[in-house]
């Protein structure tokens, strides 16, 4: 017992003594082998204090706060005869990191951006590894999946370095198929219409959807998740998108879809604040009431809430703010809308930050808000959609920042550029001949938000080349101005014994008058030279020559569909007419188009669409070039071009044309193997009116036909063909029983 006591005796001075030995305080610091880093930096990051008593615990936190600072390599520490000494070896100076491989400015200041280790920085040898694959992980998504990359440290003097990454970005990887897998509902054909992504092609060479892309790949999940709820699919999950290397295949994408049940807007209602003028919203009873019983459609939602937005304004309630609360039914969807006053914040200050190619004064147009107006959250978003839209950046963010006073936010817009430049190429053959087109397109031309087109179109009747200048801000008046310059060549001697050259120059702007209405005026100015065949009749060859037009022409459009493209509900109303200022042969043209789009059910979407036109000499007949014919689309199961008045064997065309066409659209009709769409019509149509001499037979009779159309999703793109049957024609018109057309893009 008593060797015991003696023992933890002798343990516990030891401990004691031991601590002691290595506590004492510093009156002086001296460190070796600093080069770039001073004293007292080093005592900065150390955290040292002259006077401070120092034990071991104290000197492990001094020599872990100074590898965190990561200017040093090593660092050993010393405490003797209250002198704290400190011997470090510093790490290297980054002086230049290097790219090889990589050509383009942008790709290398975006790789600088995710690298730990930087230029003028303190250069750490393990994360070398890490920005190693940061720079992969960057190139995979720009579609580069077998990227090599390797690191060399190049030595210099004062121990500095250059690192050097050599990069071998292959060959970019491209979508061999695309997958659409789960509970989907909708047809691959359908989905693949929305998606971006596309598969590749060997005559694909210019198209860069074909590459895979993980920004776009996520924007066709938006894209996906965005129409499944627009259809009623309101639980619509698009859970995954799957990137698969098959070796001899390619790679193959993969969507996962669980659209599940399909809802209706079953209550829609507004709560409103109490402190608020109640009568303000009253007239939205409307809008709501039309909502129910509808499949739910974020996109007719988010019309009822410009509805709001629009009242806020009309009734200078400029904190106004709303939200959404929806809730699921049974087989609906109860949506409440939230109308309540926001904090009261006003923007002092608007910040555009990132835009190195951009003039400001396009991203300021795009903005609802301003410098001194109140802050809305709704319209700060509204303006980010307008930026967003113009489809010139990658990305707009928006951050508030604290202003100079209270009540004050300075509102920063954050953009992130884009490649904004694309080309165009497209082949088509069919039944009427085959056509070519190029073309060469800039959406963000001299970085002032200009859209810039140029065209080749080549067909069996006509060579036509174009360019085109689109402003579509101009002046910050909301309103689009565009130039036009056209050029072409047309030979119609086989079917109307005339070949025409033209140039045409325009210019015009479209701007939105009324909600839903548009208007747009244009002046436009012709040069066209008539050549007519020898053996035309006389009547004919008096057209022949040279001529001058200066028309104005303007447009008014009634614009209520659900989408621009495939629409399945609303109606579109357009009025046309021309007016010549200056011309050779004057003449007076009008033109009406209706149509109307009604969803019967998923399987069935109706169409019915009316369409007429009238030219009228003024001071002469009607020019052979200006005369009318029946749009193709309009009166299928004719060859348009041979239908009408005939003047000997030449088709001349008519001063009047009419005709109404009716569709069943049957997209469910085949089994989705086959990747057809099927349509069923019945259309009819009338020209007529010979100005210019009364020896020509009348031709006034309406034509019919009926037939059936289809969509075919081809290896080589899609097949669009039209068979037949005409009902009533005219003696002279000549019918086309099937008519098909194959085109790609490039």
């Amino acid at each position: 017992m008593l060797d015991f006591k003696k023992i933890l005796f002798v343990i516990c001075y030891l401990l004691f003594f031991s601590n002691n030995s290595f506590s004492e305080v510093v009156n002086k610091i001296e460190v070796k082998g600093n080069d770039r880093i001073s004293l007292e930096t080093i005592a900065v990051f150390g955290d040292i204090s002259i006077g401070k008593n120092y034990e071991s615990s104290d000197i492990n936190l001094l020599i872990k706060k100074l590898y965190e600072s990561n200017f040093f390599s090593n660092i050993s520490i010393e405490l003797q005869n209250n002198k704290l000494s400190i011997a470090v070896v510093e790490n290297p100076l980054i002086n230049l990191i290097i790219f090889e491989g990589e050509k383009a400015d942008k790709n290398k200041d975006r790789i600088k951006q995710v690298l730990l280790l930087k230029e003028k920085n303190s250069f750490i040898e393990n994360n070398i590894k890490r920005d190693i694959n940061q720079i992969k992980v960057f190139y995979r998504t720009l579609g580069f999946y077998f990227v090599k990359i390797d690191a060399k440290i190049e030595k210099l003097k004062k121990n500095k370095i250059n690192i050097i990454y050599n990069i071998n970005k292959g060959k970019k990887a491209k979508i061999s198929k695309i997958y659409f897998l789960g509970d989907k509902k909708i047809r691959d054909k359908k989905l693949s219409d929305i998606i971006t992504s596309q598969e590749s092609r060997f005559w694909k060479v210019i198209s860069r959807n074909v590459y895979l892309d993980v920004s776009r790949i996520e924007l066709d999940k938006r894209l996906l998740k965005n129409y499944y709820r627009n259809k009623g699919y309101y639980e619509a999950k698009i859970s995954s998108s799957n990137v698969e290397y098959s070796e001899g295949e390619g790679f193959v994408l993969t969507f996962s879809i669980e659209a599940g049940k399909r809802y209706k807007f079953k209550k829609v209602f507004a709560n409103v604040s109490e402190t608020l003028d109640q009568n303000a919203f009253i007239s939205l009873g409307n809008d709501f009431d039309k909502l129910v019983g509808n499949y739910y459609s974020q996109r007719k939602l988010n019309n009822v809430l410009e509805e709001i937005d629009k009242l806020t304004e009309q009734k200078e309630l400029q904190f106004i703010n709303h939200n959404v609360s929806e809730t699921l039914d049974g087989d609906g969807v109860d949506v409440q809308i939230n109308i309540f006053e926001g904090e009261k914040v006003i923007i002092e200050r608007i910040n555009i930050v990132g835009n190195s190619v951009t003039n400001d004064y396009v991203i300021r147009g795009e903005m609802i808000v301003d410098e001194g107006d109140p802050f809305s959250p709704l319209l700060v978003n509204k303006s980010i959609n307008e930026i967003k839209a113009r489809n010139i950046f990658g990305d707009v963010q928006y951050t508030m920042l604290p202003g100079s006073s209270q009540g004050m936010k300075v509102l920063e817009v954050s953009i992130e550029e884009k490649s904004t430049g694309e080309i165009m190429a497209g082949a088509g053959v069919g039944t009427e001949g085959t056509t070519f087109s190029f073309g060469i397109s800039e959406n963000n031309w001299l970085g002032k938000g200009l859209k810039l087109n140029t065209s080749l179109n080549l067909s069996k009747e006509q060579i036509l080349g174009g360019l085109s200048v689109y402003n579509p801000n101009y002046n910050f008046t909301d309103r689009a101005v565009s130039a036009g310059l056209n050029i072409s060549e047309t030979d119609r001697t086989a079917s109307s014994g005339f070949k025409t050259s033209m140039t045409k120059i325009n210019f015009g702007t479209v701007f939105e008058q009324y909600r839903h209405v548009w208007f747009s005026p244009e002046l436009k100015l012709t040069f066209e030279d008539v050549e007519v065949e020898a053996t035309a009749n006389t009547s004919i060859k008096k057209m022949e020559g040279d001529f001058l037009n200066f028309d104005f022409l303007y447009g008014v459009t009634l614009d209520h569909r659900n989408q621009s493209f495939k629409p399945t509900e609303g109606y579109l109303v357009k009025f046309l007419q021309s007016v010549p200022l200056v011309q050779d042969s004057s003449s007076f043209l009008n033109g009406l188009d209706i149509s109307k789009y009604y969803e019967f059910s998923d399987d069935v979407i109706g169409s019915l669409k009316f369409h007429s036109k009238a030219i009228v000499g003024i001071d002469e007949d009607v020019r052979l070039t200006n005369r009318l014919y029946i749009p193709k689309k309009h009166l299928r199961g004719f060859n348009t071009y041979k239908t009408g008045p005939k003047d000997g064997n030449d088709y001349i065309g008519g001063n009047y044309v009419t005709a109404l066409s009716a569709q069943a659209a049957l997209p469910n009709l085949l089994p989705e193997s086959y990747k057809t769409d099927i349509s069923l019509f019945m259309d009819t149509a009338n020209v007529w009116g010979v100005d210019y001499t009364n020896t020509v037979k009348e031709t006034n009779k309406i034509r019919a036909s009926v037939g059936i159309g289809a969509n075919v999703y081809t290896a080589l793109g899609p097949l669009n063909f039209v068979l037949a049957q005409s009902l009533s024609k005219s003696f002279a018109d000549e019918t086309q029983t099937f008519n098909f057309q194959l085109g790609t893009s490039f």
